[in-house]
């Protein structure tokens, strides 16, 4: 069996919600294996975000003030946004907006590899499909980076992979929010 089809993620954790007023956070952190300049570079390589990230980004993201455009991956119809990267102190601050949504990723080192969060605006409804999203890309981006890749998992395919299923209620009940509604899916 290849990497993808034994692949089953671990239970929710390493997330939160920030909260300031209408304004939803979504802020996921994950400890890596790897050094903070291996994963900033997967963070802002067009190339290596194919491999793990939710998007394909015309440009590197690693260089501020640059102009990239973001095309999110598994969406219905091609969904293009430009960004402006406000932030990129390599290898420990990013900061840019993907879809009308603020994300910043701050790189630490952590006992030889790196802790990495991610503080992403959201809007409340999606917050625990976002944080099973994430903690899925984030699987792939450590496998990715341990040169055993199990190829990105984003979009409605991954909607339908039962480990998204259970890490989005999982978070719903950590956060003491209601799971939403299921898209319709086809049998």
């Amino acid at each position: 069996m290849s990497g993808r089809e034994s692949y089953a993620p671990g239970p929710a954790s390493g997330a939160r919600i920030e909260k300031d007023g209408e304004q939803w956070t979504l802020v996921v952190q994950r400890e890596l294996r790897h050094s903070p300049e291996k994963v900033w570079s997967a963070l802002t390589d067009p190339a290596q975000l194919r491999e793990w990230a939710p998007f394909d980004a015309d440009g590197s993201l690693g260089l501020t003030g640059a102009r990239v455009k973001l095309t999110t991956v598994g969406a219905p119809s091609p969904h293009v946004t430009e960004t402006t990267v406000t932030r990129a102190d390599a290898p420990r601050t990013l900061e840019y907006n993907w879809g009308g949504f603020q994300m910043r990723w701050e790189l630490e080192d952590s006992g030889g590899g790196t802790r990495l969060t991610l503080w992403h605006s959201i809007d409340r409804r999606f917050i625990s499909w976002g944080a099973a999203g994430w903690h899925i890309c984030f699987d792939v981006l450590d496998r990715h980076l341990a040169g055993e890749p199990i190829g990105r998992m984003v979009g409605p395919e991954t909607m339908k992979f039962e480990g998204w299923q259970r890490l989005t209620a999982e978070y719903a009940k950590q956060f003491g929010i209601e799971v939403p509604s299921w898209p319709a899916q086809k049998s």
